[in-house]
């Protein structure tokens, strides 16, 4: 990945803790420095970890620029006449407008083909982000080959332990937990033989139980990830 440095330093600077991106400031300081980065960037990976954080690293910033392009919104899916507008949610995802060198390329083309397809590692789910606080936490800091193992661990690990996204309730057999392991219920299962037994070994307090839990899925929220500055 070409100059990796810039798109750490523009996470570092506009996202916290929480994964939240000061748009409004990003695009008032510096509103063409991610594009120009972005153009910048090509197809090319070497070996596993470098294809796992030049991918996840893409994904994420066409989608910032996506938000930038557009902003000031509420949310990536838009509303027509009151009513959300699925066929222009869906077209965020699908149309190829990205441009990576000469190609023009979709979100949902690096998701599913390049990252879900090339990689078969469920993790990826907790690392590139839509832009919804449903969605994971966005790092405040780039993906690199040599960190990318332990940062995807630590996704993992922060998703299922935010309460807002897993929670489990043991007196009532019931787990809590994000849609996304409801949309992506292939990827898990390659990984582990359920739901429950690829989450629980991560849930911090999670003991063994003796009976089988039931899944009750989060609603989604698709609010803008967004943080105002000060």
């Amino acid at each position: 990945m070409v100059d990796l440095t810039t798109w750490d330093g523009l996470l570092r600077t506009y996202v916290d803790a929480d994964g939240r991106v000061d748009y409004r400031s990003w695009l008032t300081r510096e509103p063409t420095i991610l594009a120009d980065w972005l153009a910048q960037q090509s197809c090319e990976t070497k070996g596993h970890q470098d294809h796992l954080a030049h991918w996840i690293n893409l994904y994420n910033a066409f989608t910032i620029q996506a938000v930038l392009s557009r902003y000031p919104i509420a949310s990536i899916r838009p509303k027509l006449l009151g009513l959300p507008n699925w066929i222009g949610f869906l077209r965020f995802f699908q149309q190829p407008v990205h441009r990576l060198g000469s190609q023009l390329i979709s979100l949902a083309q690096i998701e599913n083909r390049t990252l879900r397809e090339q990689s078969n590692d469920p993790r990826i789910h907790f690392a590139i982000v839509c832009a919804s606080l449903g969605c994971p936490l966005l790092r405040c800091e780039a993906y690199t080959p040599e960190r990318v193992e332990q940062q995807l661990e630590d996704d993992l690990v922060r998703f299922v332990n935010n309460p807002q996204k897993v929670r489990l309730d043991a007196d009532a057999g019931i787990l809590h937990c994000s849609r996304i392991f409801q949309w992506y219920k292939a990827d898990f299962l390659a990984a582990a033989p359920s739901i429950p037994a690829y989450i629980l070994p991560q849930l911090q307090g999670a003991t063994a139980l003796k009976t089988e839990l039931r899944l009750a899925y989060l609603p989604y929220d698709w609010s803008l990830n967004q943080r105002m500055s000060s």
